[in-house]
Order: C-alpha cells, then structure tokens, then sequence
C-alpha cells in the first residue's frame, strides 16, 4: 500500500500532516491544533467528549455538493480521520469579520450575541458553545428557519458551562438570527467546497504510522483478515478515551469511516438495515422516523457532537451493558450482519453479547450491518433511560419494551433492559409472565416481580442494586400505563420534548 499526507481543508487552505513511522495514529485533534497550528481557542476540558469545550465543526460535501457541518470533540477525534474534509474552529468565525479597515475583526452574529446576552463568564467554555451555535447558525440560516429555545438546548447538549448558567446561552442563541443577513459577517463556504471537491480525487488514506482508511467494504474486509490485531474505529467517541484516559497505545488503526457502503442506512424486505458505518445522528433518525416513540432516546442519547461522530455499529460493537443501542435494538428483533473476508453470516443481537466486554465476533471478523424488522400491526415499542442528568449522561438503567397484543392479550413481548447485568440482555422470567395474559394490573404486578429472578444488578456509582430493581419495575409500571388497552397515557403527556417546544 502506497502511503500519503493526512490532507484536509483549514483556515482557508488544504493542510498537509505527513505522520512519520514514530508517530502513533491516535494523536487527536486537538493537540494537533494546539501544538502545532497555535490555535488556541479550542480548549481541553474533560477529555473525554463530555464537556464540549473542544468543540469544532467539521466540513463535508452532503449529497447536493453544499456544505454540511457538524460540530464534533477535538479532543478525541484522531487528526487522520479528518482526511478529506474540512476544519472550523473559532479562529475562523473571527476571520470572517475581518475587513480592509478593521483595527479588529468584527464579530460574527454568534460571537456578537453572546456578548450582548452576558453568556460568558470565565470563557473557558465559551468557543465550544460558539462553535456549537454556529453550526447550528449555518444550518438554519440555510434553511430560512429559526430554531426553538428546546432545538437550541438540543443543539448544546455537548456543551457544559459551569459558571454562566444557560439562559443567556440560550438568550444569545436566539438573539444571533436577528442580525439582518446582509450585514452578518459570514463564512465563505466556496474556497471550502472547491477544496473538498479536489480532496475527493485523493487515494484512500494509507499512513506510515498505521492508519488505514479503506473506501469499499471488500477493502475494509481484506485488511481486517490481514490485520486482525487492528484496531477498528469510526469516531473514536469510545476508542478515544482509551488512548486520554487509560493511555493506550494502538499500533495499527482501520477507519471504517469512509466506506460509503458502510454509512448506507436502507429499506427493503421489510427490514431497515443500518450501515455499521451510520452515524448515531442518522441511525437514531431513521429509527424514530418508523417508531416516533424513539424521540426521546435519540436526543438523549449522549450528546449530538458525539452523535455526529460515533456510529450505532461501534456502540453495538462495543458492547458495554449499559450502552442504549442496545435495549432498543434488542427489543426491535435486530440482526447484526457480521462478515469476514468473503464470508457473512446474520446473528441476533442478543446471542451476540457473550459475557462482559466480550462478544461473538471470530478473528478478523467485523460488524457489517444491523438489520431491524420493520414496525408490526398491533405493536407497542418504548424506550426509556433513567441517569442523573438528562442530558449527556450515562445511564443507570436503560430499556427497549416491544410489546404484541392480541386485542387486550399479550401475544408475543419482548424486554430488554441496560444497566442490570453483566450484558445487555432480555427480562426472559418477565416476558413468561405475560405471554398469553390479558395485559392488566394483575399481569404487570407478575412481570415485575420476575425481574428479581431476571437480573442481580450491581451497586455502583451511578445506582444502587436496590434503586436499579425498583426503577426497572417502576418503567415496566410506565410502560403499561401507555400501553394498557384502557385508557393509555399519550406519549405527549410524558415527553419533555414533546411539551417543551417554545
């Protein structure tokens, strides 16, 4: 394999990073930015993703040839995944209110509106947040619409400030679309545009340090066989913080970022398959698309910089008993495709997890697609996370609850639950008790004593064992009370994102 520069687009030109042999793949963005190019307006907080003060934006061509943006954490993003694309960091946003003239360059509407709306403080997190507002800026100004204080809270929920408060973070965010737009410095897209075009003619990327970012599946599996040892990744949103926090070292890396035949999410055979390659932000929205029930656990879900990076495949992959892919995907009758070399089989995600952090996939063997049964007549789907914040935190419990009845009898359900086992695993003593049964008081009373002989969770930080039990049979309670054929509680009088819309 012929080996090349990491090229990219920044601060108005491509930007050519030539990794040498004793250089590991793994160096992050952030450091690159920091230490090498003395942008220093992107900080590091946490790391880990959480806190948002990393937070840039990058660049892609979507499918009309514009261009996309999505705000993502520097600092666990590897440099050599930003291949082909295009960088954005607050240093930009001042350059784009530079003028002949200016003593200092003008502030951009974002920038602007958090100074008159006081949204700064100690402004350790504040060009995270302003990154993070100029995304979302950018796409709604494209789209001639303003978003709702709830779209905006949505939008920040990858930013934490712990000085300011957010009322006049989100003050500001509304107050930046009421610069008229012919007076609002803004960012030429085009240099970034034209640059992405010529980027794309670019060879797969192949570096001395060993990283290697394939572009077909028959590319990515090949190298699997070749490399078993590799590590695959995709944002790096989990791989990420074992090289920050456990400080470990990755020799070889596979990027399985840019197989566009991974990032494929399709409809056929009444089965939705989801490219192991899809972001989180497109897999949850394809998801709640068909199960509207889903909303709420695809906001939740981490946050939407770690959406935009991280992929459902890696979080199935990865396996932890209290990711929230899988309870609902569990629930749902998933299937992962799993291949290797030429060779694929089909097993069902919940045969998949074997024992803690460890699963069915063979040497050399990788996640291809996971495939969902499409919505069934008569069926019921909720999911519900339980954590101490709302928003970006991870769970205590999470839970997938399908349910099939046959008029007010319970014909087929399906229970799966996070954070109560060493696995994401089924409730198969619940699920007993209420095959068969009319779906009453007395039916769920059953089902949720069953869960003591389903799980022994364990106390931890997060939760209790105790508080885990009860709140598992609190939201089997929830889940009945929407679903009971007598007067079912509206999921609009559970939702926040559904009441909150102002």
């Amino acid at each position: 394999m012929n080996t090349r520069p990491i090229r990219f687009f920044h601060r108005g030109a491509i930007a050519e990073v030539n990794p040498d042999a004793g250089t590991l793949p793994t160096r992050t963005v952030l450091e690159w930015l920091r230490e090498d190019r003395r942008c220093t307006g992107t900080k590091e907080g946490c790391a880990e993703g959480d806190c948002g003060a990393c937070t840039v934006v990058v660049g892609s061509l979507d499918e009309g040839g514009g261009l996309r943006l999505e705000p993502v954490n520097a600092c666990i993003r590897f440099l050599p995944t930003l291949d082909g694309k295009a960088l954005f960091t607050v240093e930009d946003l001042a350059a784009a209110g530079a003028g002949p003239g200016r003593a200092l360059p003008a502030l951009h509407p974002v920038q602007q509106a958090m100074v008159d709306c006081h949204g700064s403080q100690c402004g350790f997190c504040t060009p995270g947040f302003v990154m993070s507002l100029w995304a979302c800026y950018e796409r709604h100004r494209a789209a001639g619409t303003r978003p709702t204080r709830q779209q905006l809270a949505d939008d920040l929920s990858g930013n934490l400030c712990r000085c300011t408060g957010y009322r006049p973070i989100l003050d500001a965010g509304q107050r930046m679309f009421d610069t008229a737009p012919a007076a609002a410095p803004r960012l030429d897209p085009a240099p970034a545009i034209a640059a992405l075009r010529a980027l794309a003619t670019d060879p797969p990327l192949h570096t001395a340090n060993g990283f290697h970012a394939p572009r077909t599946v028959d590319e990515l599996a090949a190298l699997r066989v070749a490399h078993p040892e590799a590590q695959l990744v995709a944002g790096a949103t989990d791989v990420g913080l074992w090289v920050t926090k456990r400080l470990r070292v990755l020799p070889q890396v596979l990027h399985v970022g840019e197989v566009a035949g991974l990032r494929r999410i399709e409809e056929a055979g009444g089965v939705l398959r989801i490219g192991a390659a899809a972001s989180l932000e497109a897999a949850w929205g394809a998801l709640a698309a068909r199960w509207p029930a889903l909303r709420d656990m695809w906001l939740r879900f981490a946050s939407l910089p770690v959406r935009h990076a991280g992929t459902m495949g890696g979080n199935v992959a990865n396996g932890s008993p209290i990711g929230d892919s899988a309870p609902v995907l569990i629930a749902l009758g998933a299937a992962l495709v799993l291949r290797r070399g030429g060779a694929v089989r089909r097993l069902a995600l919940e045969d998949f997890y074997l024992a803690y952090m460890k699963n069915a996939l063979a040497p050399g063997e990788f996640v291809e697609a996971i495939e969902v049964p499409l919505p069934a007549d008569a069926a019921a789907l909720r999911a519900y996370k339980i954590s101490k914040r709302f928003d970006s935190d991870i769970s205590a419990v999470s839970t997938g609850l399908w349910l099939q009845l046959d008029a007010d009898r319970v014909r087929e359900v399906r229970l799966a639950f996070g954070g109560m086992a060493a696995v994401v695993r089924r409730a198969a003593a619940a699920e007993a008790a209420l095959r068969g049964r009319c779906w009453d008081e007395a039916a769920l009373g059953a089902a949720q004593a069953a869960l003591a002989s389903d799980f022994t969770p364990l106390t931890d930080m997060r939760a209790s064992a105790g508080y885990r039990m009860q709140v598992a049979q609190n939201l089997l309670r929830r889940f009945w009370l929407e679903t009971r054929p007598d007067a079912p509680l509206a999921e609009a009088q559970l939702s926040v994102h559904a009441r909150v819309t102002a």
